[in-house]
């Protein structure tokens, strides 16, 4: 080391939270343990520069840094220890994978000595950066401390780089205690700006749209930062913009061209081009054609134009045009392109198209009606939340139901699971999204099934004042087992009716505020209330087993 270069002496664990100070982390979910305590030991000791929110359980950790960085765009970071502690966030880090979600795991290993020699070391897992990479974008060992700062910076470049994702970092339980010179001052990564838009491959997209009547834009996750850009070709071409998932609020559901994902199934008959945004479009191409079709090539109508960064998705689902670029920048690319070949459409048939957008959305709301009692307490939450309140969904009937018939205002207010499907993930996420977003309304919704996958993190809420509001829907079973045991397999239920425990007398023990209620009715005062406490708090909506109507009609479709 030169000279000239001023050095201070640390931990590994310590090298470590300064490199993540240096990148903007100020939030750290985690669970200490034996090899982890010199980089507890250092958060401990950094706490005006980062909050550490304890849990109860290590997938919580996992989930609750999936749940900050889907609410914001930026690193959620958690920490566990190795072996059983990381495979416990296992489900997080797919679900992440899987959402584009950029997270960050910072977990130990077995002393240096021992990695890879099978003798049974406390935590040992076999080959663990190998089972790190299969599930995470990127996964790296820091070996010793001076590693430390350049090792975490890459894992930042990766997780933001291209198509975001999540990242490892593992370091042996005696590199992480060690000491060692770091060279000082620790900056941050550099990033590598969004990759520009080919004109030849923009081009050719304009080609395609300029001879478009009834073009649609679909988005994604990947289209979240991307708002303003979209809403500016929506605007030129008029065209409609929905969203399964991910993509939900980049175009609010209230403006003239925001639709739900039903409303757009219902359009799709008359739309000749499809433009896909950051989205690996499996709505048109799985949920509308059976899910057991592959579909890698599809044919015209419509054309299909996809936006996307990574280039490998235009292998996996062949465009007629692909533009291999930041959703934003490919989308502004493309405007300017259109702009510059054609004139606006005539008034007339701009007014004739949303008009048709318009009375197709009031149709589609109506063939939804009878998806209840889901719609109505939907319909109950959506009237409390303010636009800018975040709806962190679940897998249960009225998180199906959510998909398309919640509406959606803004981007990253609608939090759910990609297409993992993770069963369990929504209260935990909910808690890292409240983390990031203490002053905005937070609402959980859950099925009591996926509920108890997590419960104990009411700890969590309640000793760190996580001021969640989480709606349990209690309907005493997994609703979609039981349906689907005794509507296609003679009646023979086996492991989906569920004996809950007293959901209130559950909370009080927890010290955590609850209610019951029985209608939408009741909900609405009851939810309002619990969100101007600012306190945590469980709702639980008391659901006759088997009482709900399938919302699976609205989502998948036969071919």
């Amino acid at each position: 080391m030169a000279d000239n270069v001023a050095v201070s002496r640390m931990t590994g664990g310590a090298a470590i939270v300064e490199a993540l100070i240096a990148n903007g982390v100020d939030t750290v979910f985690g669970l200490p343990g034996v090899q982890m305590y010199p980089l507890f030991d250092a958060l401990q000791k950094h706490s005006d520069h980062i909050r550490t929110y304890g849990a109860r359980h290590e997938q919580a950790c996992g989930y609750m840094a999936f749940g900050y960085a889907r609410s914001t765009g930026r690193p959620g970071v958690f920490s566990v220890v190795p072996g059983p502690g990381v495979l416990n966030t296992a489900a997080a880090l797919v679900t992440a994978l899987g959402a584009n979600a950029p997270v960050l795991c910072v977990t130990g290993q077995v002393p240096s000595a021992f990695i890879g020699r099978g003798r049974g070391h406390l935590h040992e897992l076999p080959d663990q950066l190998g089972t790190l990479r299969t599930i995470t974008k990127w996964a790296m060992r820091i070996e010793r401390a001076a590693d430390a700062p350049e090792i975490i910076n890459e894992a930042f470049r990766q997780m933001l780089t291209g198509r975001p994702g999540p990242v490892a970092v593992e370091m042996a339980w005696d590199t992480m205690a060690a000491s060692g010179d770091i060279a000082l001052p620790i900056t941050a990564a550099t990033l590598r700006p969004p990759r520009a838009a080919s004109p030849s491959e923009i081009e050719a997209a304009a080609a395609i749209l300029l001879t478009a009547k009834r073009p649609m834009i679909l988005t994604g996750s990947g289209a979240q930062h991307a708002s303003t850009a979209i809403c500016a070709l929506a605007e030129e071409l008029d065209a409609p913009v929905a969203a399964f998932r991910g993509g939900r609020g980049v175009v609010p559901e209230d403006h003239d061209l925001g639709i739900s994902s039903f409303t757009a199934k219902e359009l799709w008959p008359r739309t000749d081009v499809v433009v896909g945004i950051g989205t690996r479009l499996e709505m048109p191409f799985m949920r509308w054609t059976g899910m057991m079709k592959l579909i890698d090539r599809p044919q015209a109508p419509p054309h299909i134009i996809r936006i996307d960064i990574d280039p490998a998705e235009m292998l996996r689902l062949v465009p007629h045009a692909g533009i291999v670029a930041d959703a934003g920048v490919g989308a502004t690319a493309l405007l300017a392109a259109l702009q510059r070949l054609k004139a606006k459409k005539p008034a007339v048939t701009a007014a004739a198209i949303r008009a048709d957008m318009t009375s197709t959305r009031h149709a589609a709301r109506a063939k939804i009606e009878t998806v209840q009692p889901q719609l109505a307490y939907l319909d109950a939450i959506r009237e409390v939340l303010p636009r800018e309140g975040i709806f962190v969904s679940e897998l249960c009937q009225a998180g199906f139901t959510a998909l398309y018939g919640f509406p959606v205002y803004a981007p990253r207010t609608f939090i759910t699971e990609g297409y993992q499907g993770t069963l369990g993930y929504g209260f935990p996420t909910a808690l890292g999204v409240k983390a990031a977003h203490p002053d905005k309304p937070v609402v959980s919704i859950t099925g009591d099934g996926g509920f108890m996958f997590a419960v104990q993190e009411l700890a969590t809420a309640a000793q760190e004042n996580i001021a969640l509001v989480t709606v349990l829907f209690n309907n005493a079973s997994y609703g979609n087992v039981m349906r689907d045991q005794r509507t296609n397999f003679g009646n023979r239920v086996i492991g989906a009716a569920l004996k809950n425990p007293d959901f209130m007398m559950l909370a009080n023990a927890f010290g955590i505020e609850g209610h019951r209620v029985t209608s939408p009715g009741d909900l609405k005062p009851v939810l309002a209330k619990a969100l101007a406490a600012k306190k945590p708090a469980l709702i639980e909506v008391e659901v006759p087993q088997g009482s709900e109507t399938s919302p699976w009609d609205f989502i998948h479709f036969k071919p």
